[in-house]
């Protein structure tokens, strides 16, 4: 039998749910009352670039290759971010050395310190979450929400 929510025992389904529904409008609540730096506030960003920014920032420089990969996307999308970036001076495209055909993208320096402390908390809240999981349990917390975005996803196309 499950015991009432809030007091450390197991959930049913409902009573999953019923938290849950609760949290999240919170969780986004709190996200978009972030704002972004000023440096940041005049280009439209979108969650992908919050993404894509997020990746150079705790992953560093990358190639359009690698963060297409990582964002689901095509190659090109990420050009086009990147070039939007590049243009406002967030990051910076230069040559690879070992392969000058490719292009690897990193955070610029002066952008570094704005994009540290408008996206750091938000990491340092996750690990402080994370850290007395289990690694399986992590694994699960994140094909959890994953399996929750792609479901709402559904439930969007499917409606419209």
């Amino acid at each position: 039998m499950s015991t009432s929510p809030g007091r450390g025992g197991e959930f049913d389904v409902d009573e999953a749910v019923r938290e849950l529904l609760l949290l999240m409008p919170q969780l986004v609540g709190r996200a978009k009352r972030i704002p972004p730096p000023d440096e940041l506030a005049e280009l439209a960003l979108g969650p992908r670039h919050l993404s894509l920014l997020s990746y150079l920032l705790f992953d560093g420089l990358m190639t359009v290759n690698a963060l297409a990969a990582r964002l689901e996307v095509a190659p090109m999308t990420v050009s086009l971010m990147v070039a939007d970036l590049s243009r406002g001076g967030v990051v910076e495209r230069r040559e690879d050395p070992d392969d000058r055909r490719r292009r690897i993208v990193s955070i610029a320096d002066v952008s570094r310190p704005a994009i540290e402390g408008w996206l750091g908390p938000g990491a340092t809240a996750w690990r402080e979450a994370l850290q007395p999981l289990t690694p399986a349990e992590r694994r699960l917390a994140v094909d959890t929400l994953r399996a929750h975005e792609r479901a709402t996803g559904k439930r969007a196309s499917s409606a419209s």
